[in-house]
C-alpha cells in the first residue's frame, strides 16, 4: 500500500524492449536505500516489483497489460517519474490509500498560473467520473491530490509550489497523459450497495 507522498523525482535511465514486456532501469537514491528484491515501488502511481537493484538504481519488468492500461508505455530514458515506497506499518499516512493499481489514463487539458499554485484540467477516461467528487481523493501519477471540481468528464486539482516542484506534474502540459487511480472506497461501496454499471447507464436514484 501506499499514500501517494512523493519520495522523489526519479529518471529512467533505460528501456528494455523484451517483446510482450519492457525491463525499466531506474535511478532513486531515496526508494532504494534499504531495497531488496521483490520490494514494491510505485512509479508514477504504478507498483512495480524490485527486479535488480544498487545504490541508487533499480529494476523493473512491466507486461503489456500495464503498458496499455497505464501512459509507462510512453517513458523512454531520460524521463521523469515519481517514486515512492510502500508505506511502512506504523507509518503516517500522509496522503490516502493508494494501491498503485491504474484505473485509466487521463489527459492534461489546461493549466492556469497563479501567484502561487496552478490549477489543472484533467479530462477523464470513460467511466471513471462517478468516482470521483469534489473534495474527495484522488492520486494523479502517484500523487495523492484532493479534487477541486467534479465534472462528467473532467476534474481540477491545485498544485502547490512543492508538488510542482517535487514531482513531473511542474513539467507535463496539455495533452500529456497522466495515470489515475480514484479512491478505492468508492468502488467498494459501489458494488456492495449493488450499484455497479456499464459505461454509459445511469445509476438507480
Amino acid at each position: 500500500m501506499f499514500t501517494g507522498i512523493v519520495e522523489e523525482l526519479g529518471e529512467v535511465t533505460a528501456v528494455e524492449n523484451l517483446g510482450d514486456s519492457c525491463r525499466f532501469t531506474l535511478r532513486g537514491t531515496v526508494v532504494t536505500e534499504g531495497a531488496k528484491h521483490g520490494d514494491s515501488i510505485a512509479v508514477n502511481g504504478v507498483c512495480l516489483t524490485v527486479v535488480e537493484h544498487a545504490d541508487d538504481w533499480f529494476t523493473a519488468d512491466v507486461m503489456a497489460e500495464t503498458l496499455n492500461r497505464s501512459s509507462l508505455g510512453a517513458l523512454v530514458a531520460g524521463s521523469p517519474v515519481n517514486l515512492e515506497r510502500t508505506v511502512a506499518v506504523g507509518g503516517r499516512l500522509g496522503g490516502h490509500i493508494v494501491q498503485g493499481h491504474v484505473d485509466g489514463t487521463g489527459t492534461i487539458a489546461e493549466r492556469k498560473v497563479s501567484e502561487h499554485w496552478e490549477v489543472i484540467t484533467i479530462r477523464l477516461p470513460e467511466g471513471l467520473s462517478r468516482y470521483i467528487v469534489e473534495k474527495g481523493s484522488i492520486t494523479v501519477d502517484g500523487v495523492s491530490l484532493t479534487v477541486v471540481d467534479a465534472g462528467p468528464d473532467s476534474f481540477t486539482i491545485s498544485l502547490i509550489p512543492t508538488t510542482l516542484a517535487l514531482t513531473t506534474l511542474g513539467s507535463k502540459g496539455p495533452g500529456d497523459p497522466v495515470n489515475l487511480e480514484v479512491d478505492v472506497l468508492a468502488k467498494y461501496v459501489e458494488r456492495l450497495l449493488g450499484t455497479e454499471r456499464r459505461a454509459g447507464e445511469e445509476l438507480p436514484r
